[in-house]
């Protein structure tokens, strides 16, 4: 027993203060970046859930009365709304589970997410601004090309797509975040290639 404590001793005292503290770092930084990992995988779990719901809502709003039928599907704007938040569920669901993977950090990664982030923001953004522009429509009508209220006609049918668009809205919120995230990512660890063109100027290069 006072063989074995006076090794442990002396595997302390041989252990220099600058190997603790360069163990304690490289702990903290693992924790920190498997805190940012899941942080970040929930973060984009979010919208799929959010656009599941939003893409279900849309699906089941259909109404019929004596004034006839509607359903979304009569409407091209809310057919892509549909689309979009399909299409946007199925990328959250992967990249959620490519960003929980612990894998080294690489700048193809990196502008993958950065771009793909990107792309999506725009689609769904762009469902929900089409799709409110209908929605207004059909609440206010236009008389200018004899679109009269259809809200007042079709109430259950209209609350449900403005549900929809609604769910939509926050699953913008959410992809502006994550593009903001992978924005910060690329840009604060990687710098674009210097290169020269044929007039000895400094220019941004990129290389595959």
């Amino acid at each position: 027993m006072m063989e074995e404590k006076r090794e442990k001793g002396s595997a302390v005292a041989g252990s220099s203060p600058m190997e603790m503290v360069s163990t304690r770092d490289g702990e903290e930084v693992n924790g920190q970046n498997m805190s940012m990992r899941t942080a970040e995988t929930l973060l984009r779990l979010l919208p799929m859930a959010l656009c599941v719901v939003a893409l279900v809502v849309m699906l089941k709003d259909s109404q019929t009365n004596d004034f006839g039928s509607l359903s979304y599907s009569d409407l091209g704007a809310f057919r892509y709304l549909v689309h979009a938040n399909g299409i946007c569920a199925g990328y959250s669901l992967l990249s959620a589970i490519v960003a929980a993977v612990p894998r080294p950090s690489t700048m193809y990664r990196a502008w993958t997410f950065f771009l793909l982030d990107q792309v999506l923001t725009y689609i769904i953004l762009a469902a929900g601004a089409v799709s409110m522009e209908v929605m207004y429509l059909a609440y206010k009508g236009d008389e200018a090309i004899t679109w009269s209220e259809a809200c007042e006609s079709f109430g259950g049918f209209c609350r449900k797509a403005t549900a929809s668009i609604a769910i939509t809205f926050l699953v913008v919120i959410c992809y502006a975040l994550l593009s903001l995230i992978s924005s910060y990512r690329i840009f604060s660890k990687y710098d674009a290639p210097i290169g020269y063109n044929g007039k000895g100027i400094q220019i941004a290069a990129f290389h595959g």
